[in-house]
């Protein structure tokens, strides 16, 4: 458990999935706001253990809770559907239990794999759930699990395509091939809205800001995501554009556009998962920038770690 060094009359915020990206960049953001940080990883607190949930929350009586802790492993989750509820629902459902018990407001992020990306324009809050496969499924289910406890009181935040200068992604993935490989091929027929885990945990600060301070009650499901479209294939590109610009990398190599045919995978993704952030914007008054923006800061973050 890592406890942020504040005075301990500060208001208490308590965080799970503090070594994942977002919880990493929550917790890197927390400096600037006025709140006494508890942050859990998952050996310091299973939420899938109710009792320690129970017992945890019932001892720092926080006045919000995020929950940015999640089993991501999607294709791993097609032969391992029982963990991945096991964290993704019932995890969700203990913290949001809990969460009423002591009157905590709570934050649960949730995913664009909920939707089964048939639409063809971006997804709005209120727009029909179809996950395709074990991962989304369980993300929806958590997400059910946590209105239903707390009865539309808490915010659940989709996101989508997240990566960090922190822990495994697209981005160090690619920066990681484009250095060791001759050439890559890249999917092009699967649309979305990369985003930048420090953009998503100043949404999630402003927002608790907000409401504890009475400012604005934001509630129920949102979105928040970069602006901007992009396929993974546009995203691999601008990836090593940019990195080339600032010296991450000191070769250029073909990239090759591909259908998803040609790169099956164990769990199907959504083709199309741009999610309309529109609401979400106005209600914070705050817009995200455009993802390749988000690019360059965090590859030069990168760059100057």
């Amino acid at each position: 458990m890592k406890v942020a060094e504040e005075n301990q009359a500060l208001p208490v915020i308590m965080l799970t999935g503090a070594n994942g990206q977002l919880g990493w960049e929550i917790q890197r953001r927390a400096q600037q706001f006025r709140y006494s940080l508890h942050a859990f990883d998952r050996q310091s607190l299973d939420i899938t253990d109710a009792a320690a949930v129970d017992a945890i929350v019932g001892r720092l009586r926080p006045l919000a809770i995020i929950n940015a802790a999640a089993y991501t492993a999607v294709d791993r989750a097609e032969d391992e559907p029982e963990i991945a509820h096991a964290v993704n629902r019932d995890g969700a459902q203990n913290l949001a239990r809990a969460a009423r018990e002591c009157g905590a407001r709570l934050v649960h992020v949730s995913t664009d794999f909920v939707f089964d990306g048939a639409k063809g324009s971006p997804y709005r809050i209120d727009d029909v759930p179809a996950p395709q496969s074990v991962y989304g499924a369980s993300k929806l289910a958590g997400e059910q699990a946590v209105r239903e406890m707390l009865t539309g009181e808490a915010l659940i935040l989709r996101a989508a395509w997240v990566y960090s200068s922190h822990g495994g992604n697209f981005v160090k993935t690619m920066l990681r091939l484009m250095a060791s490989r001759d050439e890559l091929r890249v999917v092009d027929d699967q649309l979305g809205s990369p985003t930048w885990a420090r953009g998503l945990a100043d949404c999630i600060w402003r927002a608790l800001k907000a409401k504890l301070e009475g400012a604005t009650n934001l509630t129920g499901i949102h979105h928040w995501t970069d602006a901007g479209v992009a396929s993974w294939y546009d995203f691999a590109v601008a990836i090593q554009e940019e990195a080339l610009a600032l010296g991450l990398l000191e070769k250029t190599i073909p990239i090759w556009p591909i259908p998803t045919r040609e790169y099956p995978t164990p769990a199907k993704r959504p083709n199309y998962s741009v999610l309309d952030k529109s609401i979400t914007w106005q209600a914070l008054n705050h817009t995200a920038p455009h993802w390749r923006v988000s690019l360059r800061s965090m590859l030069a973050e990168v760059k100057h770690a």
